[in-house]
């Protein structure tokens, strides 16, 4: 298979929904307590620190933005939107019934459709842009458990890629475009940056980073400006050093040397406090999908994969 592939963009033009036929779901592989993913997806740690660049890199595609402007909420239910995904994203991992779960979530994208600036349609069950979604989110585990968590071996990076695969055949849409190695899922990614494009969806969703946390109504603007200082300055660094920089030259998010020498530090700093986060009790540590699952398989996973 070639990266990114030389048809992607009339493929992904195609706009046809490309559902699997459905199987008996009992009968369908899932992730379970011994995989990566269960263990670091549902950490507080890789949702808070890297719903940003999962957020912002999903939408940076131009039909991806487009769908979220044409059929979300997200310009008017921001947060309440956010909950419903991530609920709905880390059932198809930790639910006892994750493939139901994830053929719900691909019925949520079936009327999902329109047309982008140029005029050529975009649907969200079309293979590519279905599979570019879920991309995001083996980059988001990968990336953010890297930087934040503890740094991970190339094996354990193939090992949640591999993962990946079973995660995604849960939804039951074609997997035509899914890479078939850890090292063409690399070039995919790295192909896939380049066609970021500064889409009204994710250049509104990161105004926040350009201009300050918005004041709230109760409190006057120029004293939430003293107040919220300290808090947008973390906020930034935090954020903005997880994304990509095709990601922020297209958001308008400065950021030089100085801002990542201080973001690495802050970074090894998080990574350092691991064996703490490793004692605190497992409902502090994880949100409470993926507490749930772990309660019902009766494993605590903080004694687990913590090389």
């Amino acid at each position: 298979m070639t990266v990114a592939p030389s048809n992607f963009d009339t493929a992904i033009r195609e706009a046809i929904p490309m559902p699997l036929d459905d199987q008996d779901l009992e009968a369908l592989p899932r992730l379970g307590a011994d995989s990566l993913i269960w263990k670091f997806y549902g950490d507080h740690r890789v949702l808070v620190f890297g719903f940003q660049r999962l957020a912002g890199t999903e939408n940076s595609i131009e039909q991806l933005g487009q769908a979220v402007r044409d059929h979300s909420v997200i310009f008017n239910d921001f947060l309440g939107r956010g909950i419903r995904t991530l609920r709905n994203v880390l059932s198809v991992i930790y639910a006892e019934d994750a493939a139901a779960w994830g053929r719900k979530v691909r019925s949520f994208h079936r009327d999902i459709k329109g047309t982008i600036s140029d005029g050529s349609r975009y649907h969200a069950l079309n293979p590519e842009l279905f599979y570019w979604a879920h991309a995001t989110f083996i980059d988001h585990v990968i990336t953010i458990t890297d930087t934040f968590v503890r740094r991970l071996s190339y094996e354990e990076k193939v090992q949640i890629f591999e993962e990946g695969k079973i995660w995604f055949s849960l939804y039951g849409v074609s997997s035509r475009s899914q890479p078939q190695t850890y090292e063409e899922f690399v070039e995919y990614w790295d192909g896939m940056l380049d066609r970021f494009v500064p889409h009204p969806t994710i250049v509104y969703a990161t105004g926040y980073l350009r201009r300050g946390l918005p004041a709230p109504r109760a409190i006057p603007e120029p004293i939430w400006r003293v107040l919220a200082y300290p808090a947008d300055k973390f906020v930034r660094l935090a954020l903005v050093g997880t994304l990509p920089a095709q990601m922020r030259e297209a958001c308008g998010l400065k950021w030089d040397a100085k801002d990542e020498r201080r973001f690495q530090r802050f970074a090894a700093g998080m990574r350092a406090l691991n064996p703490f986060f490793n004692r605190l009790p497992r409902r502090c540590l994880y949100v409470s999908w993926a507490h749930d699952g772990w309660r019902r398989v009766g494993v605590d996973p903080r004694k687990i994969h913590n090389n």
